[in-house]
């Protein structure tokens, strides 16, 4: 989900917009600020699952725009509380990195339409939500503005893995969102398939976002399992900031927000 609509800056300006993928499961096809660290934190409480009766994690996906088409990702989940069969677990969680790169940008009625792959560096003991884990992933993200709306499609494709088993995970998302004053509203309808229990994870998110300043966006919001397989109830509240320092002079005109950012 994205906050803010696209705006031009010029060189002079010292405040980046932030571009949030936080806090849907889509991650929108558009790029952050070039140049700047954005930052997106959060927590997260979840509840009757397959693998646990309750989770609380930290979470963190730190973005890198260093070309106007090419984004550096780096995801952590720096620490994960669980109870299962009323034992509770404190572990890391796992360590993803990635790249995410525009194929298309957005002109008018032309959506951004982007790819993006993410491996895996460190695999977590620490149990998983319905959608499990992956060794490495495909992505390919859209993005629009429709009718004062803002839309985020993403198609995804993950390996799973359980020993020498291997098997592809497809999943798919949608996200639309509406400024509603200063706050941003969210709702999204997600699915995977689960192809290690042969079963299918789906389930709808609704979450709220606000810009306390342009380089940084607080929000929460709760999600809700739909099948037998799915986590019942996930809760989560965060932010994105984007540290306003450039690691490079910009040369002419700034292009650091054109369709960085949208609704």
């Amino acid at each position: 989900m994205s906050v803010f609509p696209a705006h031009g800056q010029s060189v002079e300006a010292e405040i980046p917009t932030a571009n949030p993928g936080r806090p849907t499961v889509s991650t929108p096809a558009t790029l952050t600020p070039i140049g700047y660290l954005q930052f997106e934190n959060g927590t997260l409480y979840a509840s009757d699952s397959q693998e646990f009766s309750r989770r609380a994690s930290i979470n963190q996906v730190t973005k890198f725009t260093v070309l106007p088409r090419l984004q550096l990702l780096a995801l952590t989940e720096p620490f994960v509380h669980s109870t299962g069969n009323g034992n509770p677990d404190n572990r890391p969680g796992e360590v993803f990195a990635g790249l995410q790169g525009v194929l298309l940008e957005g002109q008018g009625r032309m959506p951004t339409v982007s790819m993006s792959y993410i491996r895996r560096l460190y695999e977590s003991p620490a149990p998983e939500i319905d959608i499990g884990t992956s060794r490495q992933s495909a992505l390919i993200l859209i993005s629009e503005d429709l009718l004062g709306f803002h839309f985020d499609v993403n198609g995804i494709v993950t390996e799973q893995a359980d020993g020498t088993i291997r098997r592809a995970q497809i999943g798919q998302t949608l996200s639309i969102s509406h400024p509603t004053g200063k706050f941003t509203l969210s709702g999204e309808l997600w699915h995977f398939s689960q192809p290690l229990t042969a079963g299918n994870a789906v389930g709808s998110l609704f979450a709220v976002a606000y810009p306390v300043k342009p380089n940084l966006v607080v929000d929460a919001g709760l999600n809700h399992g739909w099948t037998s397989t799915s986590t019942k109830w996930e809760g989560f509240a965060g932010f994105t900031y984007v540290l306003p320092h450039r690691f490079w002079k910009a040369k002419g005109k700034s292009r650091d927000n054109d369709r960085s950012s949208s609704q």
